[in-house]
């Protein structure tokens, strides 16, 4: 059995995404983002297929992303308002990491398997990002979702689509706690 890790476990109870619109540069450096990313590339991963990339976007990537999220939320006619606040998470970010669900053929890992371990590695950049400090939100958005959005702003593969948007920079402000699940209401004990 490993060794009890009481700073970890409580990290796991206290932890608190950082909303996007409150982060602000800087961001971590390469050598940093580096060690951020080996963190969650150690995600779960049936058949060792790793179903999942990154792509790091910085700077002029962001603002390229937020103008097409602008042109292609217009073009849906999607609501100006939301578009405009899923533009400005890319205009205002100071670094956000795209976690890539690239499925591999496998008779062993089905690909909803695969996808779970794309959302892992979300889940575990975005807690090795705040466990270093940094401020950190998991994003998607209708652009997640959209394949000109992902064809023409990532340059994805038919087949590819995105797990998440991890939004990484320094906090302006603490974010209120929020209500948790009550576990009461959510957990079934089947002893038997």
């Amino acid at each position: 059995m490993p060794a009890p890790n009481p700073a970890a476990l409580e990290f796991l109870l206290t932890r608190r995404s950082r909303p996007a619109k409150l982060l602000q540069p800087p961001a971590p450096d390469d050598a940093e983002l580096r060690t951020l990313l080996t963190a969650a590339a150690r995600a779960p991963d049936h058949g060792k297929l790793e179903p999942w990339r990154f792509i790091v976007l910085r700077g002029a990537a962001l603002a390229r992303l937020a103008a097409l999220t602008r042109e292609l939320g217009g073009a849906r006619g999607l609501d100006p308002d939301k578009v405009e606040k899923d533009a400005s998470a890319f205009d205002g970010s100071p670094l956000a990491v795209a976690v890539i669900f690239s499925p591999k053929p496998s008779e062993k890992a089905p690909e909803v398997e695969q996808l779970l371990s794309a959302g892992a590695v979300c889940l575990g950049l975005l807690n090795a990002a705040l466990a270093a400090g940094w401020g950190a939100n998991w994003l998607t958005g209708w652009m997640a979702h959209d394949r000109e959005f992902l064809t023409r702003g990532l340059d994805l593969a038919p087949h590819e689509g995105v797990a998440g948007f991890i939004h990484i920079g320094t906090e302006r402000a603490a974010p209120p706690e929020r209500p948790r699940p009550d576990l009461d209401r959510i957990v079934t004990w089947a002893d038997a």
